[in-house]
C-alpha cells in the first residue's frame, strides 16, 4: 500500500486491519476509480447518499465532508481506534 492508501478517504484517520474499496462514482454509474475507507466510514457514504448523489458529487471528498450528516460522523468518529464499529442507521 503506498501512503495514500494508509489512510481512510473519508475520515483521514489511519487504516485498520480490515479495508474496503469505495468507488466515489458508484460502478452501477460507470464508476472504476476506487479509494480505501474504513468499513465504518464506507457502510454511512452508501446509508446517507443514494448512487445517483454519489455519482453526482464524484471524487470531490470535500463536498461529501461538508455535508452535515457526513460531519457529524466525522467528528464523532474522528477519535475512535481504526478498527472501531458500530452499527450504522439508516437516514430516517
Amino acid at each position: 500500500m503506498d501512503d495514500a492508501e494508509k489512510t481512510c478517504w473519508l475520515c483521514l484517520r489511519e487504516l485498520g486491519r480490515k479495508v474496503e474499496w469505495h468507488h466515489p462514482v458508484p460502478k452501477s454509474r460507470g464508476g472504476r476509480a476506487t479509494r480505501p475507507v474504513h468499513p465504518i466510514c464506507h457502510r454511512t457514504l452508501h446509508v446517507t447518499f443514494s448512487n445517483a448523489e454519489l455519482a453526482r458529487i464524484g471524487e470531490d471528498v470535500e463536498a461529501l465532508r461538508g455535508q452535515a450528516e457526513i460531519a457529524r460522523f466525522l467528528a464523532w468518529i474522528g477519535n475512535k481506534p481504526s478498527d472501531f464499529h458500530a452499527p450504522t442507521r439508516r437516514k430516517k
